[in-house]
């Protein structure tokens, strides 16, 4: 352990954070900072905090390169209320115990929903809609050089994060790589709705980039990308993350949707493992 990369991870017990737990582990010496805690971390690497509030983060900071954030509110409808206490002051409280305490690089959880805005216009209505034989490929993908279009609080609240990022790095030389993560599920199956298999980012696709991103030269100061699977559906370009992150998905949600399924109760953005606590996911 002592020749590993020192990880801190904020909502590791989320979907996200789930997803990535066993290749982190394996790779990195990781550490949770989280209100209750982490089942199976050992108290030397089990932090206790709230991210809105900064003075309870310093010391899980101290001594770590990166710190992977993703926890907040993470409901497409919060309100403004949870959106600014969470996600706003939470993301501004992590980028500035990163600079009082000398970690190295932010690896952010942002968000799709940053440029939602645009799930109002064709194709792309009608893709997520789930009304795939009347959509005419191949269409024109979204990229990272389209202006920010955020579809609520929660997207608004990804996209100030990503200005954050940029801000900390060019002024105080942290490192903010901001992965606009498009849909994880917590039993990998996105068949379930077009929005499934537009922006599934499977479980392995998920460690992967994140991994990249922790992984990747210290030169790489600042980016934003676009993080899903190798979908046939895609509405999102993936070339950004191959280039810059050598992000090479493995996984496709597929042509067809099952509509005789349906979503896990948990992968529904307004479910809260603590109902007074929605950082804690």
């Amino acid at each position: 352990m002592m020749n590993k990369k020192k990880v801190l991870v904020t909502g590791l017990s989320g979907l996200v954070g789930t997803a990535l737990r066993k290749d982190f582990e394996e790779r990195y010496e990781l550490s949770s900072f989280s209100r209750y805690g982490t089942d199976g971390i050992d108290s030397a690497h089990n932090f206790k905090g709230n991210i809105a509030e900064l003075d309870t983060m310093v010391k899980a900071f101290e001594g770590q390169h990166t710190v992977v954030h993703l926890a907040a509110d993470r409901s497409a409808n919060a309100d403004w209320e949870s959106a600014l206490r969470n996600n706003f002051i939470g993301v501004y409280n992590v980028y500035e115990a990163a600079k009082r305490t000398g970690v190295k690089r932010v690896v952010f959880g942002s968000s799709q929903h940053a440029i939602g805005g645009y799930y109002q216009d064709e194709p792309y209505k009608t893709i997520l809609e789930g009304n795939l034989d009347q959509v005419k490929r191949p269409y024109k993908l979204i990229d990272e050089t389209v202006p920010i279009r955020p579809d609520g609080y929660y997207g608004a609240s990804k996209a100030y994060a990503e200005g954050l990022g940029s801000y900390y790095s060019e002024f105080h030389g942290i490192s903010s790589i901001n992965i606009r993560i498009g849909w994880t599920i917590s039993n990998d199956d996105p068949t379930v709705a077009g929005g499934g298999l537009a922006m599934w980012l499977s479980h392995r696709d998920t460690a992967q980039i994140h991994v990249k991103a922790v992984d990747a030269p210290d030169s790489l100061m600042y980016t934003v990308v676009f993080a899903m699977s190798n979908n046939y559906w895609n509405i999102f370009s993936l070339d950004k993350a191959r280039k810059v992150l050598g992000y090479e998905p493995q996984d496709d949600a597929g042509k067809t949707l099952n509509l005789d399924r349906e979503l896990p109760v948990r992968d529904n953005t307004e479910y809260k493992q603590h109902e007074e606590d929605p950082d804690t996911y």
